[in-house]
């Protein structure tokens, strides 16, 4: 569990865990210099609960380096995460490696995964086609664009060769889960329940830089799809999916970027820039990449004016976020 400024959370999220119907597992609480009563939480625990084992970093360094931190102490064969704000069902870790000694050539199992919206309470599943089992290449593939999701156990062995993915502070750990399906003999399902907390878009949340982060952990997964040999197929799916993220992060700009410092807007537009020149035109092959407000145009002004036509004029429609 990776920790940063999620004290109003960490109970539930603890409790949750130290109610498990499975006995034999460890804690591992990485605080990643958190400046609110989190460490102190921690710390309780890990007084009442020797199961609870807690890692203080020296400096902030993002989800992903918290989470490589917490693997080099940990000692349990399979490995699992949980987001600090999360929780999971009493019977979560018991369903998923109950799999695991059913079936031996399993790497990876999924857990089910809840969708709990904050504010409102409301509940719903991940939209995901039903399975009970798939090869690891099958599973790489789904989760290309998330067809299916990324919450999940795995074999130490995994983690061992594949760490998080710490290019960036935020999103570009979602890498290392394609690494892990890919890798794998066979990814399962279990019915153990995640539940993730949702927080809906709002303009009344302060809007980060670290947002752009989410352009270059796509590089970096493009780099890794690319060392990996896949098909061209596969690169030409992920390359449109680099195109939906640039126009979707340029969305968060023209729509928040008075928010952010001047500093951190200049950031935002050059690493938009930068996108924009190296994703390879010829891998282009979807329809959505060519529609308005999709196309990748020949200079960077002329991207810039589309943008700044097709979101004015969703924003008269209301349908900006």
């Amino acid at each position: 569990m990776a920790v940063y400024n999620a004290a109003p959370y960490l109970h539930e999220s603890l409790d949750s865990l130290l109610a498990q119907t499975l006995a034999d597992f460890e804690v591992i609480c990485i605080d990643d210099c958190s400046t609110d009563d989190s460490l102190a939480i921690l710390n309780d625990y890990a007084r009442r609960d020797s199961r609870v084992v807690v890692v203080r970093q020296e400096r902030n360094q993002g989800q992903a380096h918290a989470r490589n931190a917490g693997l080099k102490v940990a000692k349990g064969e399979l490995i699992a995460f949980l987001d600090s704000d999360d929780s999971m069902s009493p019977d979560c870790l018991e369903q998923a490696v109950a799999v695991f000694d059913r079936h031996p050539q399993a790497d990876c199992v999924l857990l089910h995964v809840t969708i709990v919206e904050q504010g409102t309470g409301k509940t719903s599943d991940y939209p995901m086609e039903p399975f009970t089992v798939m090869s690891g290449y099958e599973g790489f593939e789904r989760c290309i664009d998330w067809s299916i999701h990324g919450w999940y156990v795995a074999r130490r062995e995994l983690y061992d060769r594949f760490p998080y993915d710490a290019t960036c502070k935020s999103y570009s750990d979602d890498n290392t889960t394609r690494q892990h399906y890919f890798h794998s003999r066979e990814v399962r399902y279990c019915q153990g329940t995640y539940y993730y907390r949702n927080y809906p878009y709002s303009v009344t949340r302060k809007v980060s830089v670290r947002r752009f982060d989410y352009l270059k952990a796509n590089e970096s997964m493009k780099r890794q799809l690319q060392e990996l040999g896949v098909e061209r197929r596969i690169m030409e799916q992920y390359e449109a999916i680099r195109v939906l993220v640039l126009v979707d992060s340029y969305m968060v700009y023209h729509c928040h970027g008075k928010e952010l410092p001047v500093d951190d807007r200049r950031f935002a537009l050059g690493e938009m820039r930068r996108v924009w020149g190296n994703i390879d035109r010829s891998l282009l092959k979807s329809d959505k990449v060519h529609k308005f407000g999709y196309r990748l145009l020949p200079r960077w002004w002329m991207f810039r004016l589309q943008e700044w036509l097709y979101f004015t004029l969703r924003g008269a429609l209301g349908k900006n976020k």
